[in-house]
């Protein structure tokens, strides 16, 4: 078993991203883009797929997917984005990875600088906490108005590949290898369970508290980061965040 709910600890900012709909619009569209440089066929481009179940997971509408698509397959530009991951430590020793996509490196990385040295975190040197994390697969089904038990779905999700159930009274979560994520959140597609979420992440090997001290420093860098129009996606191994 994972050891924790990932999914309780994100929903109170998920709620919060809510609010800034149109930035996360925005950043997905750019993260569309780069996917669909690779082709703007989504049965044939993984990477594109993934995106756009990502972006209509939280109801982008179609017309914003449709243009990212067909501003990636007809760019004459020039138009490019640098994919980079910044590590480091937030206030209490929290590990912090940070992925961002930038026209601008020196931009981002004075963003990214300042707002972990602005609220008592550290930038770190590459592989300082990668390692404490591990590429997965993720997938959330919340359990309101379902009428499977407990055992019946674990064993669904076991047999569609899945590594590990994380069961609450909220949710089932589903963790996999990345890359057998795609042939179980198919599978269990399939067998008509709909996502709350359904994405590759990093997962924290361990999560640690943060001290009582630091939480509010603490969600002031985090917040500071997602605010950044550069940065895609903020990953820490704290526990209720």
């Amino acid at each position: 078993m994972a050891g924790h709910s990932k999914w309780k600890n994100i929903q109170g900012r998920k709620n919060a991203q809510d609010s800034k709909r149109a930035k996360v619009f925005q950043k997905l569209a750019k993260e569309i883009f780069v996917a669909a440089k690779g082709g703007a066929d989504i049965a044939t481009n993984a990477s594109l797929r993934l995106v756009v179940d990502k972006a209509k997971a939280v109801n982008m509408p179609n017309d914003n997917i449709k243009r990212a698509i067909d501003k990636a397959a007809g760019n004459t530009s020039g138009e490019h984005y640098d994919e980079i991951t910044y590590e480091g430590y937030g206030p209490g020793g929290i590990a912090v990875l940070v992925h961002t996509l930038t026209d601008n490196r020196n931009r981002t990385s004075t963003n990214v600088r300042v707002a972990f040295n602005k609220n008592g975190g550290s930038l770190g040197e590459t592989g300082s906490v990668a390692y404490m994390f591990d590429r997965k697969g993720y997938i959330v089904i919340e359990r309101g108005g379902l009428e499977v038990d407990e055992d019946t779905f674990m064993l669904e999700a076991i047999e569609a590949g899945a590594d590990d159930v994380e069961l609450s009274e909220e949710a089932f979560e589903v963790y996999t290898e990345a890359s057998a994520f795609t042939a179980v959140k198919d599978a269990l597609s399939e067998a008509g369970y709909a996502f709350a979420t359904a994405e590759l992440s990093m997962i924290p090997q361990v999560v640690n508290e943060v001290p009582d001290d630091k939480k509010e420093q603490f969600e002031r860098m985090i917040d500071a980061l997602e605010d950044d129009d550069d940065v895609q996606e903020v990953y820490t191994n704290a526990d209720g965040f």
